[in-house]
């Protein structure tokens, strides 16, 4: 990475880890609406991408590609939020299948199945998996989420202690024993997906391969398999956040 006059090369730099740039692109997809070009996400990643080369320093090498693949991320999830990429339609009906998922799990002791969920929500399997499809990127929080369309805070909701620190929530080691377990209680072909998508780092068409589906169905399956662990871990009924297998 460096020249014959033994100064940084930053154009290799970039060479590099552009492909990086574009496999978390690929790999974020499964997590936003199809409205969402992967090629908008690479040209923001790749600004991520020079501007980590920009703070490149020699004794960080070894931890570079971590920091590139965080400051990329950054970088797509900031244009992200400038285009207002998150529908209200699309949460509206995100909230209407947590509440039915919550509703079912508790009324049959069980997760409930995709044609199950149709009928509660009074729609043919047809159209609930569409749902579940036009759902992607749900999953993906931000600061202006926090805020319902009443106005009510998403954390003033989700916090048993009204004093607590915000942050606190997402490292209490409850919350992630409670998503362990919420995770470990999800259908196997759901159980599958996320370990293939989170542990493997596998895109959706290499997960379709995997799986023998589509890479729709994968996205699907992404969908409804996130707001599972939504509606384990918080009580959008109640208000409050809960814990994985209060349910039963």
């Amino acid at each position: 990475m460096y020249n014959a006059a033994g100064q940084l090369n930053r154009d290799q730099l970039v060479q590099r880890f552009a492909p990086l740039v574009r496999r978390i692109a690929c790999h974020l997809m499964a997590r936003l609406p199809a409205s969402v070009e992967v090629d908008d996400l690479v040209q923001n990643g790749m600004l991520g991408l020079l501007d980590a080369v920009g703070r490149f320093q020699s004794g960080m090498a070894a931890q570079f590609e971590a920091y590139v693949a965080q400051r990329v991320r950054g970088a797509m999830l900031d244009g992200l939020r400038e285009n207002d990429w998150l529908p209200r339609s699309l949460r509206r009906n995100s909230r209407r299948i947590e509440l039915a998922i919550a509703q079912l799990e508790q009324e049959n002791g069980r997760a409930p199945t995709e044609q199950e969920l149709a009928n509660a929500l009074g729609m043919s399997l047809a159209d609930y998996q569409k749902m579940l499809q036009d759902s992607r990127g749900h999953q993906l929080v931000y600061l202006e989420d926090m805020v319902a369309e009443r106005g009510e805070d998403f954390l003033e909701r989700h916090l048993v202690d009204a004093d607590a620190d915000p942050s606190a929530l997402f490292e209490d080691e409850d919350m992630r024993r409670a998503l362990i377990q919420a995770i470990d209680l999800l259908p196997e072909r759901e159980k599958l997906m996320m370990a293939l998508y989170y542990e493997q780092d596998l895109n959706l068409r290499e997960i379709g391969e995997v799986m023998g589906v589509t890479e729709s169905r994968v996205c699907q399956l992404h969908s409804q398999a996130v707001m599972r662990l939504r509606s384990r871990l918080f009580d959008d009924a109640g208000g409050k956040p809960t814990r994985a297998g209060r349910r039963g």
